[in-house]
């Protein structure tokens, strides 16, 4: 807290709040869940995220008790209920101790806070079977919490409510932006059309393709490219075919991935500018690669020919017409589709001259980048009002910033 006003009085958790646990012991109540959002009423019924056996062992909860993720402290959140109910027996659920009167908006506002700034995963420990960082009751109960008079209370949380509702309602028009600045770009349509949005139209006799520039042609797929299956390069990079960042080496990629460390004259070879057809990956599957390298043998590797241009091919394999023939190229059920290139080289796709597909890449590149650089100008912006929505609760909490003049003769 540093500094707090002379006036404000200090307390230890326990002796403003009472951590509970009363469990149902019936069922019929509504299932409540912590989320970043706040307490949510659980759908028990469309089996999604954790389903309990048993929801009488679940803790109640009364409307104006608090219900913590104490459990998770990195992606946890705590909010204040507004309804009966019951949750997980693995939260803290707390309520105000009799005769101590608080404005609870107030305290949720801190509370918020002390997630949002790391400042209750500072008070936590591991939990090595889980790999969960939880908050201990102990050192729940030993935190220290401003008390200021209730009308302060009172005052600075409504401040609050409407200072970060502003922000919350700019941050979220500007997150729409960040959206609408994909959406509104022409280059799905570019691919497609062209870049000459007069140019005379001809029905390319392709359901998938539909109107093509009547200058354009179309082209089997089996004809504009051939298999590569050389092995035998144990020393080049091993690669992973990810839809996020192409093909690129393994040690690279953020996410895990299996390492592959032995049978390396196995795998296949890939060079700059091929793609990859990877495993169960029909949403946009066909994977550009960056790095020349070697791969699962199990992938299907497309080397493009002379008559296109591989950054072309790159963004009409990621455009919404032909992810949607991908659809219609699939063997397997549900997660376990795989694109049948056996059925997809049959397929036609729209062929434009060579130096108009090099046209297109320059013009999609610039555009792209110019999105680019608006996006992370806009980013930033979101992030500092993030940041300042933060500081703003801080300071008004701990009587950094003057919200409400102390009044004479007020109490707790």
């Amino acid at each position: 807290m540093g500094v707090i006003p002379n006036h404000w009085d200090i307390k230890q958790f326990r002796r403003i709040f009472l951590i509970k646990k009363d469990l149902a012991n019936c069922l019929g109540y509504n299932v409540l869940s912590v989320t970043q959002k706040g307490l949510k009423v659980k759908d028990i019924e469309s089996n999604e995220g954790q389903i309990a056996s048993d929801y009488s062992k679940y803790q109640i909860v009364c409307p104006g008790d608090y219900v913590m993720n104490s459990m998770d402290l990195l992606t946890g959140y705590v909010d204040c209920s507004t309804q009966k109910g019951v949750t997980s027996p693995d939260y803290k659920t707390f309520r105000t101790r009799r005769k101590v009167i608080i404005d609870k908006s107030f305290y949720l506002f801190i509370f918020q806070l002390c997630y949002k700034a790391r400042i209750f995963y500072n008070l936590g420990r591991g939990v090595s079977n889980k790999g969960r960082w939880r908050l201990p009751s102990d050192n729940l109960n030993r935190f220290l919490l401003p008390i200021p008079p209730l009308r302060e209370q009172l005052v600075i949380s409504d401040y609050l409510k409407v200072k970060t509702s502003k922000i919350e309602q700019y941050v979220a028009q500007r997150e729409r932006e960040l959206l609408d600045s994909l959406r509104q770009s022409e280059i799905a349509n570019v691919v497609t059309k062209g870049l000459n949005p007069n140019a005379p139209m001809k029905d390319s006799g392709i359901p998938w393709i539909g109107m093509i520039p009547e200058h354009w042609g179309t082209r089997k797929i089996k004809f504009l490219f051939k298999e590569r299956s050389e092995k035998g390069f144990p020393n080049e990079p091993v690669l992973c075919a990810t839809q996020k960042y192409g093909v690129i080496p393994q040690e690279m990629y953020e996410n895990r991935v299996v390492v592959v460390n032995k049978g390396l004259e196995g795998l296949k070879l890939v060079k700059v500018g091929d793609f990859v057809i990877s495993l169960r990956s029909f949403q946009g599957g066909i994977e550009y690669a960056y790095y020349q390298g070697i791969i699962s043998a199990a992938y299907t590797i497309l080397e493009p020919s002379e008559e296109v241009d591989s950054n072309y091919i790159k963004y009409l394999f990621k455009s919404h017409p032909f992810i949607c023939l991908l659809q219609t190229c699939v063997t397997g059920i549900r997660e376990g589709q795989n694109i049948n290139y056996d059925m997809l080289r049959k397929n036609s796709i729209m062929l434009p001259p060579l130096s108009e597909q090099q046209a297109i890449v320059k013009y999609i590149d610039s555009k792209l980048s110019k999105i680019d650089q608006y996006m992370a100008d806009l980013q930033a912006e979101i992030d500092y009002l993030k940041e300042f929505k933060q500081r703003l609760i801080s300071d008004a909490v701990t009587g950094q910033i003057c919200v409400a003049e102390p009044q004479k003769g007020d109490t707790q």
